[in-house]
């Protein structure tokens, strides 16, 4: 569900691990079993697509590796044109690292670095320059050749094989020319990628609020292929955080993002969860016509995203947040507290989504804010800003705001940053509580021991006076800025 350019949102899906291309690097051909699997899983999906009611032409069915490498590839397109109906479009290595530029790219704030896209017969490589992809390289490294190549057995795998898979990756990429000048930062997306992400946030004892944004540091690779090479095959599925259908594979992958953030220098990788579904959908539908298809801003189209899809009012919750951002500026421009980095964009962030929550019910959509924010990805932001964003938000009535167990993803200081940014956003809310923008503008002014609290008016500022003084929670300021607060 979408307006092109304005909103989107998911509302289903289905997913099928169908290994195509199993036993592809020995034949060069597709199985007859996978060719099987591959239209049984068609048809289940032309039928998806049916009860849906959604017409054939509008979908963009792709392939990638397995059918453009296999000899017998168009034979089984043909077969997949005649069992489902779809016209299934061949891309090739280019556009596939295009369309994983694309998804990177309108779900992390990277400006400079590396995205790796992991599949199964094959990765990409895709270099980023102020937002451009300056080179896109795809390479035979997928998780299904990888490990039918290097990987066999049932057993644990011995430490020659995991140096057999590293010295392979490190010769395929030796004349790579990215590593050197692609900066510190590399964003991966795919399943494998999400699955040891989920894997290290659980060895780590975090809240699983999701992986969007969150960084599989050096030394989580390292513990991972560790793990999951010291156990059998039919065992690396029971890891917390990796999905049974992807256990057999799962080693490769490790082993091959591992290399490459060793080959890059990089301290981790970050993790998306966008993947070449999104990369097509955008380019083709939600941003066609754009070039390139990026968001200006991608925490701004994020948040605004998210607003939209849970109905909020737009002119109140944008003007809230401009309020906020006003006290916000106002304060420390007086010294009154040193911003953290980032904490104005937070505040901004939870401003303007501090309503989702009224889409369930107006009692208690504070806490209801809090929970679906935590719940939606909300590309751009990691884990700890999506928590901080989630905890302002459902402090912005009433309580005296904590970390609770969201705390351990946090940093220090960020308690602080809590308090101040749930004061601020209760102010503005209260100055806009008649949800017609009378409050033009509001500063805080240090005056003595106290605050003083300016607005400025379009019209009559009767009710938002009256909401600060019988319900701005002057005590709470006082705790956390040190200051009474006065109303001017």
């Amino acid at each position: 569900m979408f307006v092109a350019g304005d909103w989107w949102k998911l509302t289903d899906e289905i997913f099928e691990t169908v290994r195509i291309g199993a036993g592809l690097a020995q034949t060069g051909r597709l199985s007859n079993e996978g060719i099987g699997r591959g239209l049984e899983t068609l048809a289940v999906f032309e039928r998806f697509l049916a009860a849906h009611g959604l017409d054939r032409d509008s979908v963009h069915a792709v392939a990638t590796s397995a059918i453009r490498d296999a000899s017998n590839g168009a034979r089984f397109l043909k077969a997949a044109r005649a069992a489902s109906g779809l016209k299934i479009e061949v891309i090739s290595d280019e556009e596939e690292a295009r369309f994983g530029y694309v998804a990177a790219l309108n779900s992390s704030t990277m400006t400079d670095g590396l995205v790796l896209e992991t599949g199964g017969g094959s990765i990409q490589l895709i270099e980023v320059a102020n937002r451009r992809a300056e080179s896109l390289r795809s390479f035979p490294l997928g998780a299904v050749r990888v490990t039918e190549e290097f990987l066999p057995g049932s057993g644990p795998a011995k430490k020659k094989d995991l140096q057999r898979v590293r010295t392979h990756v490190r010769q395929a990429l030796s004349g790579y020319p990215a590593f050197a000048q692609s900066g510190k930062r590399i964003v991966g997306m795919g399943g494998a990628v999400r699955n040891l992400a989920a894997a290290a946030q659980r060895m780590a004892d975090q809240p699983d609020i999701g992986v969007q944004g969150f960084v599989i540091t050096r030394e989580m690779l390292a513990e991972l292929v560790q793990t999951l090479a010291a156990l059998p095959v039919d065992q690396r599925g029971e890891v917390p955080g990796i999905k049974v259908g992807r256990g057999d594979i799962i080693l490769a992958s490790a082993l091959v993002i591992e290399t490459v953030v060793q080959m890059g220098a990089f301290d981790g990788i970050e993790v998306t969860e966008a993947s070449l579904r999104d990369g097509v959908f955008l380019a083709r539908e939600f941003l066609a016509g754009v070039e390139p298809p990026l968001f200006e801003d991608v925490r701004v189209a994020g948040v605004r995203n998210l607003a939209t899809q849970y109905e909020s009012d737009l002119p109140h919750v944008e003007h809230v947040a401009l309020l906020s951002l006003q006290m916000f500026d106002s304060l420390a421009g007086a010294g009154l507290f040193t911003p953290k980095p980032g904490e104005r964009e937070l505040l901004w962030a939870a401003a303007m989504l501090h309503d989702v929550g009224m889409t369930i019910s107006y009692d208690d959509h504070h806490k209801h804010s809090y929970y679906l924010i935590v719940s939606a990805e909300l590309p751009g932001f990691d884990p700890r800003e999506r928590a901080l964003i989630a905890q302002i938000t459902r402090y912005h009535r009433k309580g005296a705001p904590k970390l609770g167990e969201l705390a351990a993803l946090t940093r220090p200081g960020d308690e602080d940053l809590l308090d101040r940014c749930s004061v601020i956003l209760r102010l503005a809310e209260h100055l806009e509580r008649g949800r017609d923008q009378s409050v033009r503008e509001a500063h805080l002014r240090a005056n003595g021991h106290g605050v003083d609290l300016h607005l400025e008016s379009e019209g009559d500022i009767t009710l938002p006076r009256w909401s600060v003084e019988r319900y701005g929670d002057g005590d709470a300021f006082q705790r956390v800025f040190g200051r009474r607060l006065l109303i001017g």
